[in-house]
């Protein structure tokens, strides 16, 4: 098939290798444009954008699709269908309708539930038991679109970055089993009940909050690791945990109870397994505290 792909970050790498390798013919990959990042501020191109140059392929990054010369554009690459993963950019109708098959849209939840911009990091939040990947055929609202199929997994302990590399290799599968054989995947209709939206993480969310139960303090250290890391202060310094088991222990909430850094929750306690410092490694609390002392009695925000 002729396909025009549209990603940007690691989680739509493996669609366009599953499709580059399924021999489709990849008209253009468009993802969001080079940001500025690191210390020098360097201009820095998308994973996307770094493995389509990789496979010589043409890359588009548009400020917006929303004007006729860009829709022209996009149009005038005759592909049979658009495939899209974490694009960054809203798809205006005469881009949804200009491909023969449309736009499908690979998904990371199990549609209904979690519409929106960060359904890993929401599901996690919320204690689902499962997850899942959707491929969708793209209209205009958000994540509204019939499902062509689906992928299940458990959520168990793992973090969204793992969750995140799980559902992108599913989803990646799964998009080149349904291009592989379109009519037999007939778009099904998303159901009314169970809709929920996965609102875009905002930075202070990360910040642990001890008054809350000690499973949902863990819930938000897996929700947020890779990014953007959940924190406590201490000392003028910002200390990520990166991970941590749920233990009986109780006290204040907030308060540190013994020498292992055990901190109280409302109920019950977290014990880190694994703590970051500011512009420093992982490590484990053992390797934090003989350099940066916490002791117990000590009260964390």
């Amino acid at each position: 098939m002729r396909i025009i792909f549209m990603g940007t970050p690691d989680f739509a790498v493996p669609t366009l290798n599953a499709l580059a390798e399924a021999g489709h013919d990849i008209a253009a990959v468009y993802c969001q444009p080079p940001r500025r990042a690191g210390r020098g501020k360097a201009l820095s191109p998308s994973p996307v954008q770094r493995r389509a140059e990789a496979r010589g392929l043409t890359v588009r990054h548009p400020l917006t699709l929303r004007d006729a010369e860009a829709q022209a554009a996009f149009a005038a690459l005759a592909a049979d269908v658009a495939v899209v993963a974490a694009y960054g950019l809203i798809l205006p109708p005469p881009v949804l309708a200009a491909p023969r098959h449309g736009c499908l849209n690979v998904h990371g939840s199990l549609l209904p539930r979690w519409r929106g911009a960060a359904p890993v990091q929401r599901a996690i939040l919320a204690g689902d038991r499962e997850t899942g990947v959707c491929i969708m055929q793209m209209e205009r609202g958000l994540d509204t679109g019939p499902e062509l199929s689906r992928a299940t997994t458990p959520i168990a302990t793992k973090t969204a970055g793992e969750l995140t590399a799980e559902l992108a290799a599913a989803g990646a599968a799964l998009m080149a089993r349904v291009l592989a054989d379109l009519p037999a995947f007939p778009p099904v209709p998303q159901p009314d009940e169970g809709i929920t939206y996965a609102a875009k993480i905002d930075k202070a969310e990360a910040r642990l909050d001890f008054t809350r139960d000690a499973t949902a303090v863990e819930r938000q250290i897996r929700a947020f690791n890779p990014a953007p890391g959940a924190f406590f202060e201490h000392g003028g310094e910002r200390i990520r945990i990166l991970a941590a088991e749920v233990r009986g222990d109780s006290g204040p909430p907030g308060a540190v109870l013994d020498e292992a850094l055990t901190i109280a929750c409302a109920t019950g306690a977290i014990w880190p397994t694994l703590v970051q410092r500011a512009g420093r490694g992982a490590m484990t609390p053992a390797e934090l505290l003989r350099g940066f002392p916490i002791p117990p009695g000590t009260r964390l925000s």
